[in-house]
């Protein structure tokens, strides 16, 4: 059974592979629901909320990774996994550009497929901040970051992050002041094989929420050959 029971929506235009997911994850204790393109997707998605979405990138008609970006423009924060034939580096950074929480190649192990979704569904379930962080939301500039709630609070109203920015900001608020490697930070997102152009392309997503201008951090600073550092403050 799984540690946490969600609603799944598996994309995938192979029938046969979609129909192995959903009776292997329903028999982890999930809800799982299926369709074979991006329009039986967009009809699914509407229709109800997910808790995760997994998707296929080679799709006919509209891409996953295209589904994945529209999603994502659309102010969908639904935690993402990609599924692809291609697990070159720069297919990983690809899906993590369209807003991929994170990438599974094909063919895998439906057991590692298990513990990706776990550990998705760990991140962005609602839990106590760590005791590592300090008490109460952090202040960066004028927005408030609220680990407990995984959200950004601002001038501009509340802004929800998704899992992998949430686990980003929350890993570097709690050594806040600290360079964190870009290996340290892949374990954090629970992605250590994705490689540094992929966490790069993380902070890059976390900049556009908590930075007025992505291109001159005041907060999220890169350390030249050793990583990033988180700099809150008024």
């Amino acid at each position: 059974m799984a540690e946490t029971s969600a609603d799944i929506l598996v994309v995938d235009d192979d029938a046969r592979l979609r129909a192995l997911l959903q009776r292997f994850l329903t028999e982890q204790g999930h809800r799982v629901a299926v369709a074979g393109d991006a329009t039986e997707a967009r009809a699914a998605i509407e229709a109800m909320a997910f808790d995760l979405l997994v998707l296929d990138v080679m799709m006919p008609g509209e891409t996953g990774l295209q589904l994945a970006e529209h999603l994502r423009r659309e102010g969908h924060e639904t935690p993402i996994l990609m599924l692809t034939a291609r697990g070159a580096p720069d297919d990983r950074v690809a899906g993590f550009e369209h807003g991929a929480d994170d990438y599974l190649a094909k063919p895998f192990d439906p057991r590692e497929l298990a513990l990706r979704i776990r550990t998705i569904l760990r991140r962005v379930a609602p839990r106590a901040a760590p005791t590592a962080l300090p008490d109460g939301p952090m202040q960066l500039g004028q927005r408030w970051f609220d680990a407990e709630r995984c959200e950004l609070r601002g001038p501009e109203g509340t802004q929800r992050l998704t899992g992998g920015e949430a686990a980003l900001l929350t890993a570097l608020a709690r050594r806040a002041g600290e360079v964190l490697s870009r290996e340290e930070i892949a374990v954090a997102l629970g992605t250590p094989d994705a490689g540094e152009r992929s966490v790069d392309v993380q902070v890059t997503r976390l900049r556009r929420k908590i930075e007025v201008d992505p291109r001159e951090p005041r907060f999220l600073h890169t350390i030249r050959h050793k990583g990033y550092v988180l700099r809150p403050g008024p």
